[in-house]
């Protein structure tokens, strides 16, 4: 009688732990977004975010939300290398208002003899200030959309550095379109025009950028793998950059994401590589 009752215990204990744990993957992807979407008001839609034309803050964002990142990048070219530095911050003011301070950086080294004055001059390539307001979050279609605006105070490069201090400035209007496909699939659209004055030369030339991705992220985390296409057209050519990429969590406020970069024509650019260090203090 007691080996039977003890039989039947642990029947009933197994059969629970399976219940359980089939519940646990099923319901493990709505639980994490419902942590995201519906634990705090307003009313916000997860989404994955690009990692190398990254977002000024993410869509739907709640005030007091705030990001660092430094980025590290290098990109093969036929006489030089260029290897690519910025730290950024961003952070929500109100609900919706994602803004953000950024200083990028470009340094280069000479491969295969090339002389060192043929090269460009390291450089701070600018100060950037953005600002971006999402106008609509429609959670029962998990859809964000969002404008912005990027200011870009061109510098002179080191070589010339203070003469002129600012030679020139980008205007850069853009609209974002996201949307989540169940809870695991991502798509985003980033895309408008960057207007580029010279105040040197006293020109103004205008190219204009279409950045899509998709994403897939992994069941009940942040973790993402996916693809983001850079697309620059400028004087009736297109120049196109695949970007495979990925994302980790090191921790509840650290990530990292780790980017190649394979451009689709074959020029000066060839193959290059960045890594994007996030910072998200609680708030």
């Amino acid at each position: 009688m007691n080996l039977n009752y003890l039989l039947l215990s642990l029947l009933l204990l197994v059969s629970m732990n399976n219940s359980i744990a089939q519940i646990t993957n099923a319901e493990k992807d709505s639980i994490y977004i419902h942590q995201i979407e519906e634990q705090k008001e307003p009313d916000k839609v997860l989404h994955a975010e690009p990692l190398y034309i990254d977002l000024i803050r993410d869509l739907g964002a709640r005030k007091g939300e705030k990001e660092w990142n430094v980025g590290l990048g290098l990109t093969d070219n036929l006489k030089f290398d260029s290897y690519e530095a910025l730290v950024e911050y961003e952070w929500a003011p109100i609900n919706r208002l994602g803004l953000e301070v950024e200083l990028p950086l470009t340094f280069y080294a000479p491969i295969n003899g090339t002389e060192r004055d043929s090269i460009p001059s390291n450089q701070l390539n600018s100060l950037k200030l953005a600002a971006q307001w999402t106008f609509l979050v429609n959670a029962p279609l998990a859809t964000s959309m969002a404008l912005g605006y990027i200011n870009e105070f061109e510098l002179s490069d080191f070589r010339n550095f203070g003469n002129p201090l600012i030679k020139g400035n980008v205007y850069n209007p853009f609209l974002v379109v996201a949307k989540r496909w169940g809870t695991n699939y991502h798509t985003l659209i980033y895309t408008g025009p960057m207007f580029h004055q010279d105040f040197v030369q006293k020109q103004m030339h205008m190219t204009y950028d279409i950045n899509t991705s998709f994403h897939y992220m992994i069941s009940g985390t942040r973790n993402f793998i996916g693809i983001e296409v850079n697309q620059t057209l400028h004087d009736n050519n297109v120049k196109t950059v695949m970007r495979p990429q990925m994302r980790v969590a090191l921790s509840e406020s650290l990530l990292v994401g780790i980017v190649a970069g394979i451009p689709v024509h074959k020029g000066n650019e060839r193959l290059s590589s960045f890594v994007r260090l996030i910072w998200e203090p609680g708030h």
